[in-house]
């Protein structure tokens, strides 16, 4: 478990600015699940496919159709592990072996606060590129 002193604003559902709180505890509860919690009880839980699909790397394995960043195919992708970057987040890796996402605590909380209407959004838009979450058949030699 890791934790973080200083205070963080931050725009939360893209209104208005919000305070938030000290991280007191992060954990990789499954190689399928995390678990993050701030000192003023707030405890939010996600999936590592959530994780994956919102990695805030450039190079996130995205797909661009027409402008939009799409990223397909990850509904059973794991994480491998977690390495600490400094005080302000982690690294986590997956077992797609996407590993340049570096994670701030503070966008964890983020996620957090917007996690169903960000996931509502990226099935809305797989479905409107004809994608899915499923991993892509494997190829047969």
């Amino acid at each position: 478990m890791w934790a973080i002193t200083r205070v963080i604003s931050r725009r939360v559902h893209g209104t208005s600015f919000i305070t938030i709180p000290k991280l007191s505890g992060f954990s990789i509860v499954s190689p399928k699940q995390v678990e993050v919690e701030y000192a003023d009880g707030t405890k939010f839980n996600f999936s590592s496919e959530f994780l994956r699909i919102h990695s805030p790397a450039a190079d996130g394995k995205v797909r661009s159709i027409g402008g939009e960043k799409v990223i397909s195919g990850r509904r059973y992708v794991g994480i491998m592990s977690a390495e600490p970057v400094g005080n302000y987040g982690v690294r986590l890796v997956f077992d797609d072996l996407h590993r340049t996402g570096i994670y701030p605590w503070d966008y964890f909380y983020e996620l957090g606060s917007n996690k169903f209407g960000l996931m509502r959004n990226y099935i809305k838009t797989l479905q409107k590129h004809n994608l899915s979450r499923e991993p892509p058949p494997s190829r047969k030699r």
